[in-house]
């Protein structure tokens, strides 16, 4: 019988990512999006006619109970937030609504149609904030930083309440920071590459950044999806630290990206102290040895794979553009 898979947040980089390989797996998959007066299905529309979308919204707990009712499925994936860190000062309290409470209206949404769903919420190295050890495993204490860090840290917690509250097959990812050529313009590592080739192409002059010594541990997106399917295929339930175990500067990820394109960086970057945090989470780096050893999951793309990767699209994209301002 074909499993069913419900992803929240499906428009998103990972739920892109998540929805291709269960695909893959040979899922029914289906995906909850928000109504909007405009839609961004960009990162999903190669996947038009072999997924489903569905109105629902992390505010609304009816529509999250009849969406469950409709469907029925054996497995739920919580990527939805409001996920944009610098965005969580200027708008606390609806990240609070979206990525802490809209937590507890999906589980429940599951308590209350059916306790046997696995689901797995998205959780996040931004809790640990300001480090207790290092590297950070899953038994490190957190200390998040900012209002997203906080929201997250009660989304995990209370994903552990209901597994061992009500017996349900709920866990938590830690996931490190991951991208891709599919993540949004306004997260640094793609802030940087999509400059970097607007610069190349004559489209633009300067890139403006904020704090080059801050240190992540970044991973791809596509191999971080498959984590979250791994989880959910064991026989009792457990939460992951996913990471790569490798530490960068953003000033590592502006040179190799300055470098694939044929760039001096140094001519191109402006500091800005705007762009820095109120709170600033000064290193991550995780340890994924328990997902190794338990799930049999490990990184694929490099660091610098990664980046190159990002930049390769970002350049196409942007010789498309200045074609298209030539011709005008």
């Amino acid at each position: 019988m074909q499993k069913v898979a419900l992803i929240t947040g499906i428009t998103g980089q990972d739920g892109s990512y998540l929805a291709e390989f269960l695909l893959e797996q040979g899922y029914a998959v289906h995906g909850m999006v928000r109504r909007a007066s405009t839609e961004n299905f960009e990162r999903i529309q190669h996947l038009k006619g072999r997924i489903k979308l569905h109105q629902a919204d992390l505010l609304d707990q009816l529509s999250l109970v009849r969406l469950v009712e409709q469907l029925q499925p054996q497995e739920i994936y919580n990527l939805a937030a409001q996920s944009f860190v610098p965005t969580s000062w200027e708008q606390p309290l609806l990240t609070g609504e979206f990525t802490a409470l809209g937590v507890t209206r999906v589980l429940e949404a599951i308590r209350q149609v059916n306790p046997k769903i696995r689901f797995y919420q998205a959780s996040s190295s931004e809790m640990f904030g300001r480090v207790q050890e290092e590297p950070q495993t899953e038994r490190t204490r957190f200390w998040p930083r900012s209002p997203y860090g906080v929201a997250k840290v009660y989304g995990h917690w209370i994903t552990v309440n209901y597994r061992e509250s009500y017996d349900m097959f709920a866990v938590s990812g830690i996931l490190f920071n991951h991208e891709s050529p599919r993540r949004g313009r306004e997260f640094v590592t793609r802030r940087i590459t999509h400059g970097v080739a607007r610069i190349k192409h004559g489209l633009q002059q300067k890139l403006r950044l904020g704090n080059l010594d801050a240190q992540r541990d970044w991973g791809f997106a596509g191999d971080y999806v498959k984590a979250m399917w791994m989880m959910l295929q064991q026989e009792e339930p457990q939460d992951y630290v996913i990471a790569t175990g490798e530490k960068h500067s953003v000033r590592e990820v502006v040179e190799v990206a300055f470098a694939r394109a044929g760039l001096n960086w140094e001519d191109h970057v402006v500091i800005s102290e705007d762009l820095y945090r109120p709170a600033e989470v000064n290193t991550l780096c995780g340890d994924c040895s328990l997902a190794k050893q338990e799930l049999g999951w490990e990184p694929e793309v490099s660091f610098k794979e990664l980046i190159e990767m990002m930049v390769d699209h970002d350049l196409e994209r942007a010789a498309q553009e200045a074609s298209r301002q030539q011709t005008l």
